[in-house]
């Protein structure tokens, strides 16, 4: 018993640690406690197996292992990041961008769920934490959707979906933290996470245009005394295409100086010019454009010229992803000013949340370093790594069942958790099988999207209990009693956002080129300028064409082999001479053995 013991420790192992998850241990502690209680038996049964490398000297190696967590910059990108959004969430941005984009498109069935799905990606942009958007939009969307008819399911489904685009959309925390275990650029999971996430975005805005055929009444236009902003889409459109003329002709005339990217810095000159305008025509009362058209543009500009702020300068080269982090706080802070809501309260409470969940971070971390000291201790990396690798359908095979475990593991842990404890062993089959780890990443990040809507356990289901109607109320517009929005109407309006996720999942498996676009063109080769030469016999220089340094072959500082190549030597005559009329030189006598004197 003691052997199988011995030679089977790395899945036992693993099963308790799993069985200390179900227990409801919290993950860091559940993690060094695994790791150091398996150490010890480790080393008592070092001697019964070839397969375990653990003695108590190795325990030394664990203070270097933790300063390495503590030393990694590219975590530093994280608290950037989270103070970035709860500051945002703080300065009612969210607010603003939603009762705009809700005006907007108001006028069509389903409008509001469009807007919410809108500023969902666009907070994803900017703030990347879940539990800002999810909580924003409900305070102020779920109220609107329940007012004008709205059925509670798709309501409550698209406000918990939108707040998860935070995780696949960059700057996204998980990202970060793949791409970190993964051991890849963040710059790199960014842009390949990139077209990914807008596909998903327009998924669900896909699945509500169905929703709006098939149950037309589950999503109502807005009433015309509800669109306080009017009409004047026209005015809008007409200042986009202006707008759109002359980032064209900035592009044009920096081409020539600024080359790839003088595109962004054209768009960057054409938003510029269309935000001063609305600002001047709205101040200076001109109303060249209308109520709408102001109010949609002032709104929209700052949140992107946030998000060019940070994920430009990251696209560009010019930030590293933890600098673009750094900018993006400070630019937070100087819109929260501009709105006059940058307070201190604001400032305390961002700052509290931010070292909670950096500490969560950390303290994740280091119970993994602890876990994986002993797990490669006892080769449990080779046990999984020949495990995944030896399933039937080689890659496809190993895809299709590792998503099937993050699926189910999602259940019952977070994206953090599943970042830090099964990415580290999965990444090692993975680039064995020469599966592209960036992509290996994002598609993996899509997949651990899903705990965040799982029931009974996904978080953004929690925050939307959290702020949701939980008994009848009073509208305050209408004056109506309003009927509460139950737990079970929140999880079934989640069910159909989660199986979407799964055929994003499957898309990208189907399409990686969403994702490999990240590489960047493959330069092309044209076979018609491939030229091969051959180095021709008998050159100046020695037997080859080579340089002749004086030995047979013409090598530089070669063999040195006496009389040079016997390619240039001139035939003999008769008489044992050279047709070249030189003397020959005698050839050494073989037959006796040679004298040293």
């Amino acid at each position: 018993m003691i052997e199988f013991i011995a030679e089977n420790l790395a899945p036992i192992m693993f099963a308790s640690l799993v069985v200390f998850l179900l227990l409801g241990y919290p993950v860091a502690f559940a993690l060094a406690a695994n790791g150091l209680l398996f150490f010890v038996i480790g080393v008592e049964l070092a001697p019964l197996s070839d397969s375990i490398n653990l003695s108590w000297p190795l325990l030394n190696a664990m203070p270097e292992r933790l300063w390495g967590v503590m030393s990694n910059d590219t975590l530093l990108a994280i608290p950037f990041f989270t103070f970035m959004g709860i500051v945002l969430e703080r300065s009612g941005m969210a607010e603003d961008l939603l009762d705009t984009i809700g005006q907007l498109f108001g006028p069509i069935r389903g409008g509001l769920a469009y807007a919410v799905i809108f500023v969902g990606a666009l907070l994803a942009a900017t703030t990347g934490v879940v539990a800002a958007s999810v909580i924003a939009m409900g305070l102020i969307s779920l109220p609107i959707m329940l007012r004008y008819g709205y059925d509670r399911r798709v309501a409550s489904g698209v406000i918990a979906a939108s707040g998860t685009l935070a995780q696949i959309i960059p700057p996204s925390l998980v990202l970060i933290v793949l791409a970190d275990q993964l051991g890849r650029s963040v710059g790199d999971m960014y842009a390949g996470a990139l077209i990914p996430g807008l596909v998903l975005t327009g998924l669900y805005m896909l699945y509500i245009l169905v929703m709006t055929f098939l149950k037309r009444d589950s999503m109502p236009a807005l009433p015309p005394e509800a669109r306080s902003l009017g009409s004047g889409v026209t005015s809008l459109a007409i200042a986009l295409v202006v707008a759109a003329g002359i980032a064209y002709g900035a592009h044009v005339l920096l081409y020539p100086t600024q080359g790839e990217n003088a595109d962004i810095l054209g768009a960057t000159v054409g938003v510029a010019f269309i935000y001063v305008v609305a600002l001047l025509d709205r101040n200076l009362k001109v109303n060249a454009m209308s109520r709408l058209a102001q109010q949609v543009i002032i709104v929209l500009i700052p949140p992107l010229a946030l998000i060019f702020l940070v994920l430009g300068t990251i696209f560009l080269g010019i930030a590293t992803p933890t600098e673009g982090g750094a900018m993006g706080a400070v630019g937070a802070l100087i819109m929260a000013a501009a709105k006059g809501r940058l307070t201190l309260d604001v400032v305390r409470s961002a700052l509290a949340a931010t070292t909670r969940l950096s500490a969560f971070v950390l303290f994740i971390l280091i119970g993994a370093r602890v876990f994986s000291l002993t797990f490669y201790g006892v080769n449990g990396h080779l046990w999984v790594e020949h495990l995944l690798v030896s399933m039937p359908g080689g890659e496809t095979g190993f895809l299709i069942a590792v998503n099937i475990l993050v699926f189910l593991l999602a259940f019952f842990l977070d994206f953090f958790e599943l970042a830090f404890i099964v990415v580290p062993l999965l990444a090692p089959a993975a680039d064995k099988l020469g599966i592209d780890l960036i992509w290996f990443g994002v598609l993996l990040g899509i997949n651990m999207q899903t705990s965040f809507m799982h029931p009974p356990f996904g978080f953004a289901l929690f925050y939307l209990r959290s702020v949701a109607a939980r008994v009848p109320y009073i509208d305050r517009i209408t004056g109506k009693m309003t009927a509460p929005v139950t737990t079970g109407q929140i999880y079934w309006g989640a069910v159909p956002f989660v199986g979407i996720q799964i055929v994003m999942v499957a898309l990208t498996i189907l399409f990686p080129q969403m994702v490999m676009h990240y590489k960047g063109p493959a330069s092309a080769v044209d076979p018609s300028t491939i030229k091969i030469e051959v180095p021709g016999f008998g050159g100046q220089g020695g037997g080859l064409g080579l340089p002749d340094n004086g030995g047979g072959l013409g090598l530089p500082g070669g063999l040195q082999l006496p009389g040079g190549s016997p390619l240039d030597q001139p035939p003999a005559d008769q008489n044992g001479g050279t047709g070249g009329g030189q003397q020959q030189k005698p050839s050494n006598d073989l037959s006796s053995p040679p004298s040293f004197n």
